[in-house]
């Protein structure tokens, strides 16, 4: 997997407003109709969609503003709470299970850090980066956009990647998921696609109702 961190830190390029979706403030009522013409009513709350398309609109960095990938860690782990959205064709592309970090909670995330040997998750904007193969095979590696949050993934090797524990065979036998060392780890059959449908500039948001965050974030 060190092999894997030696690739050099994704050249991020300011993404031109030209060929962007969400690339200036927008209104809380012109997502509220993004939201609904996505058809996430009864998928993702307004509120975390809003948070992460206010969020996405402050980020100069992102290369591909058309796809957004939202995480809410304030549902279990037995929930789908990965999603990917695509913004421009009004869709959701993927819904599925996310595992926590191991140290951040049972069947729920309530407990995060950006502290390396903290086996917890890291709230907060990323950016997606290159991929490589690690460890646990095909991985996208994440860049954290957040000082104090989440800006210390590359060096905690925080990573989307595939596992077997996170499948509904697991939670059926344990009543959970399995749990990460910190990566939103995915299932294991529809990892690879996801991680090249996201990968190379595109924002992740990992939410969780923490005070923590809401207070340090520069995002709010």
């Amino acid at each position: 997997m060190k092999l894997c961190f030696k690739i050099l830190l994704l050249t991020f390029i300011t993404f031109t407003s030209v060929n962007s979706c969400i690339s200036q403030p927008v209104k809380d009522g012109e997502i509220h109709q993004l939201w609904l013409d996505c058809r996430l009513e009864k998928v993702v709350s307004f509120d975390v969609f809003k948070y992460a398309v206010t969020g996405l609109s402050k980020i100069q960095k992102v290369k591909n503003r058309n796809l957004i990938t939202i995480i809410d860690f304030s549902k279990p782990s037995t929930e789908k709470r990965f999603f990917v959205i695509d913004l421009k064709n009004k869709q959701l592309l993927y819904n599925c299970l996310v595992a926590h970090g191991k140290n951040s909670g049972d069947n729920t995330a309530t407990n995060f850090s950006n502290q390396s040997g903290s086996l917890k998750s890291s709230l907060g904007f990323y950016l997606t980066a290159e991929t490589c193969i690690g460890k646990h095979g095909f991985t996208l590696l994440l860049d954290g956009l957040e000082k104090g949050i989440n800006d210390k993934a590359r060096e905690r090797e925080i990573v989307i990647h595939g596992a077997d524990y996170v499948s509904d065979a697991f939670i059926k036998k344990y009543g959970r998921l399995g749990k990460s060392w910190g990566c939103p780890a995915l299932p294991v059959e529809i990892s690879k696609e996801i991680i090249e449908k996201i990968s190379k500039g595109s924002c992740l948001f990992i939410y969780a109702a923490d005070d923590f965050y809401k207070k340090n974030s520069g995002f709010n």
